[in-house]
């Protein structure tokens, strides 16, 4: 079955910058969506982003103005989220996921998740 991957978390200063990277197996195909969340500590899992596999479509969620990037990494079946200006308020999990049809903002409608990697920023 499908497998996501995330890596690049790990413990930042406030100000610097962190790219994010999720990695599928080889069963994600041209019809998948591919999304970031994240969740805090006491916080409810939240939307970040997401990119269709080709991709040719994005969506953000209005807080990140500006400061995250969702993209298709230049390696096969990976995409990446880029976040610049780090703010200790970016502290969480952060969660790749995936679904077969179009782009979506709810967490319900994805079937595919990894693990996790975690991100801490302190001032």
């Amino acid at each position: 079955q499908v497998r996501l991957v995330e890596s690049g978390g790990g413990s930042m200063q406030a100000g610097d910058s962190l790219r994010l990277f999720c990695r599928a197996n080889e069963r994600v195909d041209n019809t998948f969506a591919m999304a970031w969340f994240r969740q805090a500590p006491g916080k409810e899992r939240e939307f970040v982003a997401a990119v269709n596999w080709d991709g040719g479509r994005l969506d953000v969620a209005e807080f990140v103005k500006g400061r995250f990037t969702i993209s298709r990494g230049n390696v096969k079946n990976t995409m990446y989220l880029q976040i610049s200006s780090l703010r200790p308020e970016d502290t969480a999990d952060y969660y790749c996921a995936a679904r077969t049809g179009p782009l979506t903002r709810r967490a319900d409608e994805y079937v595919y998740w990894g693990q996790g990697t975690h991100l801490m920023v302190s001032s």
